[in-house]
């Protein structure tokens, strides 16, 4: 099984909300649930894109922070490996994960 793992964190990098996507799904389509919740996504497009996509350039630049905050999250093996076939109790031991993470 292939997912994709959606993050939304704070300025210091802690983790505040999550969702998990098919793997093959698009980040833009996750992107439109983003919105739904009145979330600004920050996603460039493609150079070979016809039509360019808007996005907050100086936001894009502050991705490391979660970039940082999904390495700290693969420090934990069982999310890591991928142990858990069904995506419900894999996405459990994220927010196992996640929990502690924001508290460190």
């Amino acid at each position: 099984m292939n997912t994709k793992l959606h993050a939304v964190t704070d300025r210091n990098g802690r983790p505040l909300d999550f969702f998990m996507t098919a793997g093959q799904v698009s980040d833009y389509t996750g992107a439109a649930a983003l919105e739904e919740k009145g979330i600004k996504p920050c996603i460039p497009g493609r150079k070979s894109r016809g039509k360019p996509v808007k996005y907050d350039k100086r936001k894009y630049k502050r991705r490391n922070r979660i970039e940082i905050m999904f390495g700290r999250l693969k420090d934990w093996r069982r999310v890591a490996t991928r142990y858990d076939r069904c995506p419900t109790v894999f996405f459990s031991a994220i927010c196992l994960a996640v929990t502690v993470l924001f508290w460190l």
